[in-house]
């Protein structure tokens, strides 16, 4: 990233305070250094924020379960956590919707995206209103529940637009306070209803009625974000790509822990449940680095590419570390004292987590660039080792997590290939279409997010 560059929008890459480099004679020299200063502070400020936001999010979410043991019969405990993964599944188009209109934000500019979420979410509740039904048959989950789980799941496929907006933007610090009012309206009202003994129907009641009033709140953070109507309207196909690489990186990332519990003995899915705790952790970990580094990606700055793998590499190598000098302890704070002794295997579930958290950062760089099938390595992979487990891994915890490494591994080749092979091709920063006005609000910390 170099700090002369042209990002796309008519302003250089290293003015984050929205004045040119030349900004008066005999003063070029000492504002590029203020410049670069001053990026280095605000990205260092958001990185926080959005760090903050993160822990917050997975907070509230570890609650809901957690509360849930303590309130509801175990029974309505198992709907509980059965709704709150299909939750997670609906959710997928959310993110999508997010990496989206975030992607087309940063490359053009004040686009509009009223048109491309109205049909994300009309599809999204036609999905739901098809498939829930059968759920709740099949899984033996009650109208009420599966239908207030239905209005909560649109509510956080909306957010996901103006979640969006604020990334391309690069408004960071009001991104931090949009995931945390979201969090606080998806998982905060389950917790009040769990909380006042409203048991599963109060929960869920709680958790929609929230979810909703916060889109409010989501579009009075975004205010100042402005149209302009020259700029291309996003694409839907580009909504539907990124929700699939979202889609392919939960199913990859997901299918060692079903597949153990599928092949398992009880004890030993136990074990494997807890071991992926740490798997999820290496890969959630370094999260913000791919949030922050989404908005160049997509204005084809490669700089960003090989500072956020380098990045996350590090995070992985010393979280892969840490669990192979402290495996009994985190075992022990992941799932329990008796399960210490099975520290042994926890650099295998952390180096995956570690893995996956650059295929991650390398989609994103995909599906930033058009890539037209970004989420093809992600699905062989899954199909092979789905196959691999079902006929020749051993069927123990040790072996399922060994070929879930290998997958991993697999995986970042794969995706390493496709990413280096198509940025190969690609055009240069300077040749991407670029915003028709000029776009406020492009700076990691405005005054107004201070």
């Amino acid at each position: 990233m170099g700090t002369t560059s042209d990002d796309g929008h008519g302003r250089r890459s290293g003015d984050v305070t929205g004045r040119g480099s030349g900004d008066g004679p005999g003063r070029g020299s000492e504002d590029g250094l203020d410049d670069r200063h001053g990026r280095t502070v605000g990205i260092g400020v958001a990185g926080v924020a959005v760090t903050l936001a993160g822990v917050f999010v997975n907070g509230l979410a570890y609650v809901v379960p957690v509360l849930g043991a303590r309130h509801l019969a175990p029974a309505e405990l198992s709907a509980l956590a059965t709704l709150l993964a299909l939750g997670a599944i609906g959710g997928v188009a959310s993110t999508g919707l997010q990496i989206a209109v975030a992607v087309h934000r940063a490359r053009h500019g004040r686009a509009a995206t009223a048109r491309p979420t109205l049909l994300t979410v009309a599809v999204t509740a036609a999905l739901l209103a098809v498939l829930l039904p059968v759920a709740a048959v099949g899984l033996r989950l009650t109208g009420p529940a599966v239908l207030l789980l239905g209005v909560l799941t649109v509510a956080v496929v909306a957010a996901g637009r103006w979640l969006g907006e604020l990334q391309g933007d690069q408004r960071f610090l009001r991104l931090a306070g949009g995931m945390a009012l979201l969090a606080a309206g998806r998982y905060g009202g389950m917790i009040a209803g769990l909380a006042l003994g409203g048991g599963l129907t109060g929960a869920l009641l709680a958790g929609a009625v929230t979810s909703v009033l916060v889109l409010a709140l989501l579009v009075r953070l975004n205010r100042g974000a402005g149209l302009d109507p020259v700029a291309p309207t996003l694409a839907t196909r580009t909504v539907l790509t990124a929700s699939g690489a979202t889609l392919a990186m939960l199913v990859v990332s997901y299918a060692d822990l079903l597949l153990a519990r599928r092949f398992l003995p009880p004890d030993a899915s136990g074990t494997y449940a807890v071991g992926t705790v740490l798997t999820k952790g290496a890969l959630w970990a370094p999260q913000v680095v791919t949030v922050i580094a989404l908005p160049r990606l997509a204005r084809g700055d490669r700089g960003t590419l090989r500072t956020a793998l380098l990045l996350v590499g590090a995070a992985g190598a010393a979280l892969v570390l840490a669990s192979a000098l402290a495996g009994g302890l985190a075992f022990g704070l992941a799932g329990g004292p008796e399960y210490a002794r099975h520290g042994g295997l926890a650099p295998l579930f952390a180096a995956t987590g570690a893995l996956y958290a650059l295929v991650f950062v390398l989609i994103n760089a995909r599906v930033a660039a058009s890539a037209r099938w970004p989420s093809a390595p992600l699905w062989i992979s899954t199909v092979g080792f789905v196959a691999a487990t079902a006929t020749v891994v051993p069927h123990t915890v040790a072996g399922i997590a060994g070929a879930a490494l290998v997958t991993a591994t697999v995986t970042v080749a794969g995706t390493a290939v496709s990413t280096i092979h198509r940025s190969t091709d690609a055009p240069s920063p300077s040749t991407l279409p670029t915003a028709t006005a000029p776009v406020p609000g492009r700076d990691t910390l405005r005054v107004g997010d201070r």
